[in-house]
C-alpha cells in the first residue's frame, strides 16, 4: 500500500519516491496542502473501491498511517 501511495504522492508534490518513507509527514515533510491531500485520498478511494471517513482522515499525518488506514478499509470490504 505504501508503494501505491508513493506513486500518487509524486503527482501532487515535488518529491522523489525513494525519499518517501512510512514516517514521512504529508504536510511538514512532503509539502502537501489540505486540498492536495484530500484530492490524493479521493483518487485512492476510487482506485481501491473504499470510502474514507473525513473524521478519520484528519488524524492521518504520515504515509504509514495512511497506508494502515487504507489497508484496514480494504480488508473490511
Amino acid at each position: 500500500m505504501i508503494e501505491k501511495i508513493k506513486e500518487l504522492i509524486v503527482n501532487y508534490v515535488d518529491a522523489e519516491p525513494e525519499n518517501i518513507t512510512a514516517d514521512s509527514r504529508f504536510i511538514e515533510d512532503l509539502g502537501f496542502n489540505s486540498y492536495d491531500f484530500m484530492s490524493m485520498l479521493g483518487e485512492l478511494e476510487g482506485d481501491l473501491g473504499v470510502t474514507v471517513d473525513e473524521q478519520d482522515v484528519i488524524k492521518l499525518h504520515t504515509v504509514g498511517e495512511a497506508a494502515e488506514y487504507l489497508e484496514a478499509l480494504v480488508k473490511e470490504q
